[in-house]
């Protein structure tokens, strides 16, 4: 099975069309802690069969996810990719806020470049842009860790369609992660052609819609779920949008895959510069993701999908959603 390669953004640097979200390997919800010696060894099996794009954040665990990439890749810096998200500020496991002022970034970098034991990061970009910084101070920032050799290309991060298309105009953008899954489609209005035409490749999170859309998920979900911060499966909301599940269900049946397969699958065949972002904590799911990378649908299959979840047709919102 080759992986497929692609080129991130107009002229851009190559990478696998299937990408490793390593978020997941650390406790950033205040879940629990991943085995870390499989972590590492998924991230190392993932850089065997040619997926290079690794995502991370440096609050991720407060550093512990940049820490696990940087074991990973000891030996072997040129067989990866390394994206790294920038700007959040956590204390005991919750949100408090963006911290996007230069004199920060240029903090931030240095911890991360020490964390991930290397001398330049591939991509760099705040998780979000606020408004709290003006934009020209944030991008600018990153654009000088470009000049002095820090990190090599410019990313962004759940953001609008304007603000892509200003951000750009300051600084060339490379990629754009953002959430994207059958049941999350908003941005296919403005901001995913807004990407396309300025040439910029697009990264997408969160293809099972945090599960939804795996076909495991059943009402009413254990307390503890960290889901249920979110209306979409809250009540009346979780039923009526895992029965609308079903029809990806009976689908994936048919096609002899798992609805989580056809999930990014979807995702995968949506256009050529757009990169599904996969989270994997354990070497046994990597087969079956890199599998899903080869599934192919008639037209009619995916009008069916198209149709049936429609901009709109899962209820309730997620953090998302903007």
């Amino acid at each position: 099975m080759t992986t497929t390669k692609i080129a991130l953004g107009k002229n851009g640097p190559l990478v696998s069309k299937l990408g490793l979200g390593c978020m997941r390997m650390s406790p950033v919800w205040g879940g629990g802690m991943n085995d870390e010696k499989e972590s590492v060894a998924t991230i190392q099996a993932a850089l065997d069969s040619g997926i290079n794009f690794l995502n991370t954040g440096d609050f991720y665990g407060a550093g512990h996810n940049e820490l696990l990439v940087g074991k990973a890749i000891k030996g072997r810096r040129d067989d990866a990719f390394i994206s790294v998200k920038f700007g959040a500020i956590f204390y005991g496991g919750r949100l408090l806020g963006l911290d996007l002022r230069p004199a920060s970034i240029k903090n931030f970098i240095n911890y991360s470049l020490v964390r991930l034991g290397t001398d330049i990061i591939d991509l760099y970009q705040p998780c979000r842009l606020d408004g709290s910084v003006p934009d020209e101070d944030v991008i600018g920032t990153v654009a000088d860790l470009i000049k002095e050799g820090k990190v090599r290309h410019l990313g962004v991060s759940e953001i609008t369609a304007e603000q892509l298309r200003k951000v750009n105009s300051i600084h060339p953008v490379t990629a754009l992660e953002i959430g994207y899954s059958l049941a999350d489609r908003q941005i296919e209005s403005d901001l995913l052609p807004a990407a396309k035409e300025l040439g910029i490749g697009v990264v997408a999170f969160a293809n099972t819609a945090e599960g939804l859309l795996t076909g495991d998920m059943k009402a009413p979900l254990p307390a503890n779920a960290y889901h249920h911060h979110f209306p979409r499966f809250q009540g009346e909301n979780l039923i009526k949008n895992l029965e609308k599940v079903e029809v990806l269900k009976q689908m994936a049946k048919e096609k002899g895959y798992t609805p989580a397969q056809l999930a990014i699958a979807w995702v995968n065949v949506q256009d050529d510069h757009i990169m599904p972002l996969v989270s994997m904590s354990r070497r046994s799911r990597l087969p079956e993701n890199r599998r899903a990378m080869e599934i192919a649908f008639t037209a009619e299959e995916l009008n069916t999908l198209h149709t049936h979840f429609a901009p709109g047709a899962i209820v309730g919102g997620t953090y998302l959603q903007r």
